[in-house]
């Protein structure tokens, strides 16, 4: 949920890379249900290569075209995380600052 006047950061880039802000007060609402799944996804995936990781580095016949192949997808990983937890950790310290009213939302990008 969105505090009137306050934008979501959503788990995806738009043109050229930019973020994209979703302004609702609505969480039940597609926008927001569909980020909340996206990022799931997203956290979901990133704990999978933190697995992968691990073998890949108890593998001492790993080469470097492996480990290099890790640390590009780990790069991706972990920039979706911190994406995900500075836009949660946005909308917690925002939420506790002044509770949302209304009902509209509108994307922005």
């Amino acid at each position: 949920m969105t505090p009137r006047n306050e934008l979501r950061l959503l788990p995806w880039s738009g043109p050229h890379g930019k973020p994209c802000y979703l302004s609702t007060d609505d969480s039940g609402g597609y926008m927001s249900r569909l980020a909340d799944n996206i990022e799931a996804v997203q956290l979901g995936m990133a704990a999978d290569l933190v697995e992968q990781v691990s073998a890949v580095l108890g593998d001492r016949d790993a080469g470097s075209e492996d480990l290099r192949r890790m640390l590009a997808e780990l790069a991706g990983a972990l920039r979706d995380v911190l994406r995900v937890a500075n836009s949660r950790g946005h909308l917690l310290k925002v939420s506790e600052l002044s509770p949302g009213e209304g009902q509209s939302g509108t994307l922005l990008s």
